[in-house]
C-alpha cells in the first residue's frame, strides 16, 4: 500500500519509538551523571551526542524513504535502536556507551524519519501527529513513575528505550513494502516553500535547543536547587507529562479550529514564562507548577509545529528536514544548558531562554500564518489577500478532509464575488466541475 493509505497506528507506534529517547533525557543524562565516572557538562555532552546522531539520521535519509521503503528502513532503524541503546545500558566502559548512545540515537532517528515521511503523507498529518506525541508522552510518563523504583544505575533509561524499539518492530508489518528499484519515486525536484520552509527550520531549531536546554538540566534543579528527592522529581515530570496528554488531547480537538499562528506565536510566549519560573524554582511548588505548566503547552505547539512542516510538501521532505533541525536544537540542549547553568546559574539561564524564545515567536507565527500553512476543510474559508473573493472548499463525493498540499491538485473551489449576487440558477456555491481547479491557485500561492 501507499503511504498515503497506510493506516496511522504504524506511524504512531514508529514516531513513538523515535521521539522517546528526547522524552527520556533528563533521567537518560542524570543516571549518566550519577552512574558513571562522568561529570555533569560530559554526561549533558552523551546526551547530545545521542540526539544530534538522531538529527543526522534525519538529515541523511530525508530523500530516501520511499527508494529504500519504509518498512526496511523502520526496520533497520528499530534494530540499530535496541541495538545501540541495549549495548550502553548493559556496559560501564565509557567510550562503549557512548558509541552504543550514538548508534541507537541514529537509530531512534531513522524511525522518526519514517514516521515523519509518512504522517506528511497522510489526510489529517495534525491528527496524526497528535497520537504520536500521546503515545509518547504516556510511554515516559510511565517510565518516569517506574524507574525511581527499579535502583540505580545508567542501564535503566538507556533499556527502556531498547525494550520500546523491540516492542514496536512487529508494527511495521503493516507499512507499505519497498517499491521496486526500477519503480520507486524519486524524492527529486525543487522542494516547494522553501522560504517557508528554511524559516520554520530555522526558527524550530532555536525552538528547540531552548526547551531541551531546560529539559536537559531539569532533574538538576529539582534536585539541587529546589532540594527535591529523586522520587519527588520523577513524580513531577510524570505528572508534567500526564499533563502534557492534556494538553496533546486539546489540541487535536482544537484542530484548525485557530489556525496555526495563533497556538504557535502566543503558546511560544507562554512557554518563556514557564521556562523561567522553573530553573528559578526553589521549592517543590514553583518547580512543579512551572514544569506542569510548560510541559502542558509544549506539545501544543509541538503538534502544531509538525503539522505545518507536514503540510508544506506532501512527499514528506519538509516534515524530515524540519524534524532533524528540531532533532539537532534537541542535541545542543543538553550541553548548552549545562554551560549556561555551570557559568550563569539555574535563573540566568531561564532568563536567557525565554528571552531567546520570545525572539522567534514572531517569524514561527508569521510563518503558520501563511494561506499555504493551513489546513482547508470542507465548509471552511479563506480569504485572499489579493482580490476580493472567498474561497471555498467543496465536496466531489470523497470523504471529508483537508485539502491537498502545495504540490498536488487541489479541491476544487468557486470563487464568489462580494459585489456580484450568484445567478439564479447556480445556487449559493456556484457550479464548478469537478476538475474545474482554475478558480483559485494552490495554497503555496500568494
Amino acid at each position: 500500500m501507499s503511504s498515503r493509505t497506510a493506516p496511522p497506528w504504524p506511524l504512531v507506534a514508529l514516531f513513538t519509538a523515535g521521539y522517546l529517547a528526547a522524552y527520556l533525557l533528563p533521567t537518560t543524562v542524570g543516571r549518566l551523571d550519577a552512574g558513571l565516572p562522568l561529570s555533569a557538562t560530559e554526561a549533558g555532552s552523551i546526551g547530545s551526542a545521542l540526539l544530534l546522531s538522531s538529527a543526522a539520521a534525519g538529515f541523511l535519509l530525508a530523500a530516501h524513504v520511499h527508494r529504500v521503503g519504509p518498512r526496511r528502513l523502520a526496520r533497520l532503524g528499530l534494530l540499530l535502536a535496541a541495538a545501540g541503546y541495549g549495548t550502553a545500558a548493559v556496559s560501564h566502559s565509557i567510550p562503549v556507551v557512548v558509541v552504543g548512545a550514538v548508534a541507537g540515537g541514529f537509530g531512534s532517528g531513522t524511525a522518526t524519519t519514517v514516521a515523519a515521511t509518512g504522517i506528511a503523507a497522510q489526510r489529517d498529518p495534525h491528527r496524526t501527529s497528535t497520537l504520536g506525541l500521546l503515545g509518547v508522552s504516556a510511554l515516559a510518563g510511565a517510565v518516569y513513575l517506574t524507574i525511581p523504583h527499579l535502583g540505580p544505575g545508567h542501564g535503566l533509561p538507556l533499556a527502556a528505550l531498547a525494550l520500546t524499539a523491540l516492542l514496536v518492530w512487529p508494527a511495521t508489518g503493516r507499512l507499505s513494502s519497498p517499491a521496486p528499484v526500477a519503480t520507486a519515486p524519486r524524492e527529486t525536484g525543487r522542494l516547494p516553500r522553501r522560504g517557508a520552509g528554511l524559516v520554520l527550520a530555522g526558527g524550530i531549531l532555536c525552538w528547540s535547543l531552548a526547551q531541551n536546554s531546560l529539559w536537559g538540566v531539569s532533574g538538576r534543579i529539582g534536585l539541587s536547587q529546589a532540594h527535591l528527592s529523586e522520587v519527588t522529581v520523577g513524580l513531577v515530570f510524570a505528572v508534567a507529562l500526564g499533563a502534557g496528554l492534556l494538553g496533546v488531547i486539546g489540541a487535536s480537538v482544537l484542530g484548525p479550529r485557530l489556525g496555526r499562528a495563533l497556538p504557535v506565536g502566543v503558546g511560544t510566549a507562554l512557554i518563556a514564562g514557564c521556562i523561567a519560573l522553573s530553573a528559578s524554582a526553589t521549592g517543590l511548588g514553583t518547580f512543579a507548577t512551572g514544569e506542569i505548566a510548560w510541559n502542558t503547552l509544549y506539545p501544543i505547539v509541538l503538534s502544531y509545529l509538525i503539522g505545518l512542516a507536514a503540510s508544506l510538501d506532501r512527499r514528506g521532505r519538509w516534515a524530515v528536514l524540519v524534524g532533524s533541525a528540531s532533532s539537532l536544537g534537541t542535541a545542543a540542549g543538553p550541553l548548552t544548558g549545562s554551560v549556561l547553568a555551570a557559568r550563569a546559574g539555574f535563573p540566568a539561564m531561564g532568563t536567557i531562554l525565554a528571552a531567546g524564545l520570545l525572539a522567534i515567536a514572531l517569524p514561527l507565527a508569521a510563518v503558520a500564518r501563511q494561506p499555504g500553512g493551513r489546513p482547508l476543510l470542507r465548509g471552511g474559508v479563506r480569504r485572499r489577500r489579493d482580490v476580493q473573493v472567498t474561497v471555498v472548499a467543496v465536496s466531489t463525493g470523497g470523504a471529508m478532509g483537508a485539502i491537498a498540499p502545495a504540490d498536488t491538485t487541489e479541491q476544487p473551489v468557486v470563487e464568489i464575488p462580494f459585489d456580484t449576487p450568484a445567478a439564479p440558477d447556480q445556487g449559493a456555491y456556484g457550479t464548478a466541475g469537478p476538475r474545474q481547479t482554475t478558480a483559485a491557485p494552490g495554497p503555496g500561492t500568494p
